[in-house]
């Protein structure tokens, strides 16, 4: 992390990171009971949802490990998240039937200021436990970049930045948010 960086990342007072963490448990909560709904009314009208995929390059490569203009998991706004979960709540998604069951972990929360008053940058681990019918179990663990808007007394999540560790998806789909 350059000194400049360091500079930019002015954490929050406890007051502020004890409200973040409040809102990123609940939503986890939300995502694992499948309340859809209430989740994307999490969502700010503006949101970028961003799974970028990964690619295996040496550490020498200074392109990094993951390129804008390519392929993303998701690369979704409002209405693309919309429509998954109207897919999602369809009888006919019969990767859904029977249920998948969720646990999603969020850990190792930092909130640093924005660079509007209203905004917040996120940074935190996830893990995200996912189990169907007898045999089918999926793990996937990454970080998260997230940008939080002040919504009153709560928040909106405007970006979201989704990093998961594995270059290639074992999962038999990705029917999940993260």
């Amino acid at each position: 992390m350059s000194a400049k960086q360091q500079l930019k990342e002015v954490p929050v007072d406890r007051d502020t990171l004890h409200k973040v963490e409040q809102f990123l448990y609940r939503e986890a909560r939300l995502l694992d009971n499948e309340r859809w709904d209430d989740w994307l009314a999490l969502m700010a009208e503006d949101i970028h949802y961003w799974m970028p995929t990964m690619e295996n390059r040496r550490r020498a490569d200074k392109n990094g490990a993951y390129a804008v203009d390519r392929g993303a998991l998701y690369n979704d706004n409002l209405l693309d998240l919309t429509r998954r979960i109207t897919r999602f709540k369809q009888p006919t998604a019969w990767a859904e039937d029977p249920a998948t069951r969720h646990a999603h972990v969020v850990s190792g929360i930092e909130v640093y200021q924005g660079d509007k008053a209203d905004e917040f940058v996120v940074h935190s681990s996830f893990v995200n436990y996912r189990s169907r019918v007898e045999k089918d179990n999926d793990l996937l663990v990454g970080r998260r970049e997230d940008v939080l808007r002040a919504d009153g007394d709560s928040f909106r999540l405007a970006r979201r930045k989704i990093i998961i560790t594995q270059s290639v998806l074992m999962a038999k789909n990705l029917n999940t948010f993260l």
